[in-house]
């Protein structure tokens, strides 16, 4: 079984401004663990640190501060095997696959690339594993719909062998009447094939209905954490109240929440940018 601990990250982004360099604290201390069958949603507005922690779990940025741990069978992985074991679905079906090459390319390329085998049965089994026909293997992308698309990125990211999927917002740039079927088929894998996931998104509806536990963040910081039902539920932090106020929900009404966003600052559990630090280059 393979599981991830990610402890006390921390990323600085250094912006010049004029004269002036500014540093950026886009994540400050998150930890999580990511156990095999389960999710973790990690969820918050544009600008709270959910995509640079995805890009960090991947491997895409390095952390300012802290630790990345992934195991299997209670071993550490050594680095050199880590994309073997994590893996990323990326936001944009269409962008992350190549127009000009078919979709047994994309498949049978980072099967070739970590050593397993690559020939067409493989490809067929994949595609099979996330319910597309065997004909789609000779296609290219701009023939598939953007659920289809969206389903041969979570092949090619199963095709190394992953335990852990890093999904980036996987249905937001779907039509509504698809997202659901692209859920359920993250559901279903992370269920039978004892998936970790990490499920990067902005929609507490989707968080409830995919994920085991949910952790807030606002401004880098995690500032709130449980199982799903309790956090939508019974929200503890302002924070955490404005966005359950604006999910949909079909018992309230047309009800909000009365709360002040003033109150999110009060309740001290996350700074503001201006304790970030700004410093002049030296």
């Amino acid at each position: 079984m393979t599981a991830l601990e990610a402890k006390d990250l921390v990323k600085d982004f250094h912006v010049r401004v004029g004269l002036r360099r500014i540093n950026l604290r886009a994540v400050n201390g998150v930890s999580f663990t990511l156990t095999p069958g389960r999710t973790v949603a990690l969820v918050g507005e544009s600008g709270s640190g959910k995509s640079t922690i995805a890009r960090m779990i991947a491997r895409l940025e390095k952390p300012s501060a802290g630790s990345i741990r992934v195991t299997a069978n209670d071993r550490e992985v050594p680095s050199k095997h880590y994309r073997n074991h994590v893996q990323m679905v990326f936001q944009d079906p269409f962008a992350s696959l190549n127009p000009f090459h078919t979709i047994a390319h994309h498949l049978a390329r980072p099967l070739k690339l970590h050593g397993r085998p690559h020939g067409h049965d493989e490809v067929i089994k994949l595609l099979a594993r996330v319910s597309l026909p065997a004909d789609m293997a000779h296609r290219r992308p701009h023939e598939l719909s953007g659920g289809q698309r969206q389903r041969v990125a979570i092949a090619r990211a199963l095709a190394p062998g992953a335990k852990v999927v890093v999904a980036d917002e996987p249905v937001s740039m779907l039509d509504v009447s698809i997202r659901l079927g692209v859920l359920n088929l993250l559901a279903r894998l992370q269920r039978e094939e004892q998936l970790a996931v990490l499920y990067i998104t902005h929609d507490l509806a989707t968080a409830r209905h995919f994920s085991d536990d949910i952790l807030v963040l606002y401004k880098g910081r995690v500032v709130e954490r449980g199982p799903a039902d309790d956090v939508i539920l019974n929200p503890q932090h302002p924070y955490t109240k404005i966005l359950a106020s604006a999910a949909p929900n079909p018992d309230a009404r047309g009800r909000l929440l009365d709360i002040d966003p003033a109150d999110v600052e009060e309740a001290g559990s996350a700074p503001s940018y201006d304790h970030y630090t700004d410093e002049l280059s030296q």
